[in-house]
């Protein structure tokens, strides 16, 4: 049995880049957690973190209602990182200055040192360093017992410390990877200050994540909601590595899949794994729920219940089963709305599940983001086209078809889809892009065909690179790709007179239509 993980607490601030700072710390093989900025010391302390790291933030410290933490944080003996806003907020806590110049800094910048730190270990022996950086506000004093030991042009103090209290605060990023070193940095918190151990490993995860399963459920029965999307063929895999035979796994068909998808289900899951595969076709079903709805939330939460029941019937014929497993990732709590954020959008496992459900969930990849999901399924010995499958939403086509949905506009936009996924494996860019897929609006527009008009529906193309789906850039595909994906689409298609490319990063819009 491989030892416990360290953990390093991430406090978010609401900053765009807390869950980027989670991630850089994972990377370095170290277990880390996000907490909000008002948890009470005593519970922060009860997690016995080897480090706390302070995330930036979109306010100043000066703002009426700028987020704090309870300054006994600094007093409990656990070293600190303060990243931009968390740097001014200890510096602010701790009986430094933080001054509005009035001459914020905002992107690229030179970083000079003044001093020495132990962040700087890795950095080289002379000269200036760029790094990314996004305040308005600087740091002019430092507290009694910190040294500054690096400048920029507009932040006269841009990394201080205290060695012998092991705090220290940097106004850079170096999360992201404009800053030059800066995983370096990290690593040097990590490793040097903070004396944590590279533990957080995939056999870690995996060893860790049985343990787990088997105290929950015990000798129960177990369904598991088996889409043939990564995430769930992952959860899958993982806990039928730790009850084998209780695991039974339902693939509900719901009309909404991709082209081929069923048959790759019961290809790779009941004929080569050997999984208990119970095939569920309820695509009258989920159309019914979905007949004349057409806001988003109101889909997912019609698919989400839809989903529950016909595990709630199908667990009827299999005794014992009280526990469903579903692949719930990090993300998809985030942007479901807890109490640290907002709601992006509830997604169908989390926050469209009704409250009389009758199951409890075992949600083995809940604290995992999809590069580490991955990761995990090749080391489960996953094939592949599974592991590396781009991601699909839990509600499918539907939240792809803007409008109402229906059999016939799920068919077009299946048929779309395929030849998007088609021609960019074609293109050897499956693997480079994060998602690629067909919209289809519930509008129709005019167009000619052999000399005669038409009135069909048009299909958006959305593409784009992403690390974790937190943030996503649209992708730049080529010209003859978008061409022969245009071509293609209008002659096979029926239905279909006008192809569209999507050019939004996220933010402002989601990966998702809807």
């Amino acid at each position: 049995m491989t030892e416990s993980p360290d953990v390093v607490l991430v406090v978010d601030f609401g900053a765009q880049y807390a869950q980027l700072i989670a991630r850089r710390v994972r990377e370095a093989r170290v277990y880390s957690e996000i907490v909000r900025h008002d948890t009470p010391v005593g519970e922060l302390l009860a997690r016995r973190p080897k480090g706390i790291i302070l995330s930036g933030g979109p306010k100043s410290v000066y703002a009426e209602w700028a987020p704090k933490v309870d300054p006994a944080v600094y007093a409990a003996g656990v070293p600190i990182l303060g990243i931009c806003y968390g740097a001014q907020l200890l510096t602010q806590q701790l009986g430094g200055t933080v001054t509005r110049t009035g001459r914020g800094e905002y992107g690229r910048t030179s970083l000079t040192r003044t001093g020495p730190s132990p962040l700087f270990a890795d950095y080289p022996a002379a000269g200036p360093v760029d790094v990314w950086m996004s305040h308005g506000d600087s740091i002019t004093a430092v507290p009694a017992g910190f040294q500054a030991s690096a400048s920029t042009p507009e932040a006269p103090v841009a990394v201080l410390g205290d060695v012998e209290r092991r705090i220290f605060g940097v106004q850079f990023h170096p999360e992201v990877v404009h800053t030059d070193l800066g995983q370096e940095v990290l690593e040097r918190f990590l490793f040097d200050v903070c004396g944590t151990r590279p533990l957080w490993t995939h056999t870690n995860i995996i060893e860790s994540s049985v343990k787990e399963v088997c105290a929950q459920v015990g000798g129960d029965r177990v369904l598991c909601a088996l889409s043939g999307g990564v995430d769930s063929a992952v959860a899958a895999a993982l806990v039928h590595r730790a009850i084998g035979d209780q695991l039974t796994c339902v693939f509900v068909d719901t009309g909404l899949m991709r082209a081929g998808e069923a048959e790759q289900v019961e290809e790779t899951f009941r004929r080569q794994f050997h999984f208990d595969l119970i095939h569920v076709k309820a695509a009258d079903r989920f159309f019914g729920v979905l007949d004349g709805v057409t806001e988003p939330e109101a889909k997912r939460k019609a698919i989400g219940e839809t989903f529950i029941r016909v595990f709630e019937e199908v667990a009827a014929d299999v005794e014992d089963a009280r526990f469903l497993v579903q692949g719930t990732l990090y993300p998809d709590i985030i942007e479901s709305g807890t109490k640290d954020a907002a709601t992006i959008k509830s997604h169908h496992n989390v926050g469209g599940l009704p409250d009389d459900m009758a199951f409890d969930l075992v949600e083995p990849l809940r604290l995992l983001f999809k590069d580490e999901v991955r990761a995990v399924g090749e080391e489960l010995g996953l094939p592949e086209e599974i592991v590396w499958r781009q991601p699909f939403p839990g509600p499918g086509l539907a939240v792809r078809i803007i409008g109402e949905v229906t059999p016939e506009r799920a068919e077009i936009l299946r048929a779309a889809d395929a030849i998007v996924v088609e021609e960019v494996r074609r293109a050897g860019l499956y693997r480079a892009l994060w998602q690629s897929f067909a919209v289809l609006p519930a509008v129709r527009t005019v167009g000619v065909m052999g000399d005669a008009r038409t009135y069909a529906y048009p299909i958006v193309i959305r593409a784009v690179t992403s690390d974790d789906a937190m943030t996503a850039d649209w992708a730049r595909l080529p010209y003859d790709l978008l061409e022969r994906l245009s071509s293609r689409i209008i002659n096979e298609v029926d239905g279909v007179n006008r192809v569209a490319l999507d050019v939004t990063s996220k933010p402002p819009g989601t990966i998702e239509w809807e």
